[in-house]
């Protein structure tokens, strides 16, 4: 593992724990900013940019009762090193983000230059339904819906990993059957049909030129 990637980690780790509901507080938070943001500004209508006002008002406004508090009784005010943005944390930001570009477009290479064609029909179709899905819905739900999805999701897979597991097992041996099915019908009938042609085709060139002949 290169440097870079053991900097990512700790990030990558992070965010793997609060999906998985290890660290439940900040899934909690999570899961309740996005279901708040989400219910402002579909159910009632807000804009983004009054719900931004209200947050920074909100924080600002704890801040200032907050130092007022410390100085009445005494005690230090807050400080802003611990809010502080380190060139480490940057640097490991910039590399998280840089690797979320580069997956997907190396995701698309693979399935579109080096997977078997039932793959890549697969993929055409979930794409196509995906963007069904989408034209029914604003990106906003989608994002929500996708938070909701992935906090969900890997927790039952967790909890049900066998049952899963035998059951994709099942689905997958179907799936190659049918694949094979497919393939002995459709595919190879075509080819047969496609190279007796060709053969028609060559043997009436063959007896027109001997008629000429």
């Amino acid at each position: 593992m290169s440097s870079a990637e053991k900097r990512s980690q700790p990030i990558l780790d992070s965010g793997r724990d609060i999906l998985l509901w290890r660290r439940k507080k900040m899934s909690v938070m999570v899961f309740f900013i996005a279901t708040a943001t989400w219910v402002l500004m579909e159910v009632y209508k807000f804009n983004f940019i009054t719900i931004l006002c209200w947050v920074g008002m909100a924080v600002v406004t704890s801040l200032f009762l907050w130092g007022i508090m410390c100085r009445l009784l005494g005690k230090e005010p807050p400080r802003m090193s611990g809010l502080e943005i380190t060139d480490q944390s940057t640097t490991e930001m910039t590399i998280l983000f840089r690797e979320w570009i580069e997956e997907p477009a190396r995701w698309m290479f693979q399935v579109g230059a080096e997977s078997e064609w039932y793959v890549f029909a697969g993929v055409v179709a979930s794409l196509w339904i995906m963007s069904i899905v989408g034209s029914c819905m604003d990106l906003l739900t989608l994002v929500y819906l996708g938070i909701m999805v992935s906090m969900t999701i890997p927790v039952i897979y967790m909890k049900y990993e066998d049952k899963i597991k035998r059951y994709g097992e099942r689905v997958k041996v179907q799936c190659r059957k049918l694949v094979e099915v497919v393939d002995e019908k459709v595919f190879k009938n075509v080819k047969n049909k496609l190279f007796k042609q060709k053969e028609n085709g060559n043997k009436e060139v063959m007896e027109k030129e001997k008629k000429v002949e």
